[in-house]
């Protein structure tokens, strides 16, 4: 199946599942979880058909700016329709839908160097997949924390919002957005490690910003669990470091990533 059909597809499908949730989201419609499964399952399947001819090359896997993001959208939205058979995180497809959209739009209009990394480098190749499944889980984790955020605000002006009523109660949204962070730190200290072990000089200049930033972002996110634990933090302080770590995570990725393959063409 062309690339096209493919990615017009998958479009098409995320439009839909948008539009469903944002009508479920103003009380317009009423989903339920088997025709939410069903249209995510449709475009996860559409989309990583589209990823198997777009970032697999004959002996080597393309990991691109754009390429990259395509991955990684993907793997968000496979993440979050198996968190969603257990937990009530529907509203977290709202920020879903659209990221995966945009990162097959931009994948088609643009254009970035090839990154192949071959098929038997298994070390390189498993740093990567541990990577790019902590980036999935902590923009998980930063959608889950701005709704977080401004959920607690609204409750605290006693501000009765489409938002604080579609939302779960805020002890459940905490637990939710903690277990995130804990499963994104597992994924995150392994793909540091795995990085040291595979990657011949990990403080090479090229990788000397995204090491730094991944590093940083790893000690944000242990701060927070420390202080959850020791100092009971919670709430907008919580929402506030999740956001913090996440803006290093995310500067450690896609800012090291868009300088020197969009900008220096390295």
């Amino acid at each position: 199946m062309g690339t096209l059909i493919l990615a017009v597809t998958s479009l098409f499908l995320y439009s839909i599942g948008t539009a469903l949730q944002a009508l479920s989201f103003r009380g317009r419609v009423h989903t339920n979880l088997a025709i939410t499964t069903l249209i995510g399952v449709l475009a996860l399947t559409s989309h990583g058909l589209l990823i198997a001819q777009t970032v697999h090359h004959h002996g080597g896997f393309d990991f691109g700016f754009f390429q990259s993001s395509v991955l990684i959208s993907w793997l968000i939205v496979f993440l979050l329709i198996g968190l969603n058979l257990r937990k009530p995180v529907q509203t977290l497809f709202l920020g879903a839908y659209p990221l995966a959209a945009l990162a097959i739009i931009m994948s088609l209009v643009t254009h970035s160097p090839s990154r192949v990394v071959a098929e038997d480098s298994y070390g390189m190749l498993s740093h990567i997949a541990l990577s790019v499944t902590a980036y999935s889980l902590f923009t998980l984790a930063a959608i889950q924390a701005t709704l977080f955020y401004f959920q607690n605000r609204q409750l605290k002006r006693n501000y009765n919002s489409a938002l604080v009523r579609n939302l779960p109660p805020l002890q459940t949204m905490e637990s939710l957005l903690f277990e995130m962070v804990w499963a994104g730190v597992v994924m995150l200290v392994l793909a540091i490690v795995t990085g040291a072990l595979f990657i011949e000089d990990l403080f090479a200049q090229d990788l000397a910003h995204k090491t730094l930033f991944s590093l940083l972002s790893l000690v944000v996110f242990v701060a927070l669990l420390v202080g959850r634990y020791t100092k009971g933090w919670r709430g907008i302080t919580a929402s506030r470091w999740t956001l913090a770590g996440c803006v290093l995570l995310m500067l450690a990725f896609y800012g090291s990533k868009f300088v020197l393959e969009l900008v220096f063409h390295r």
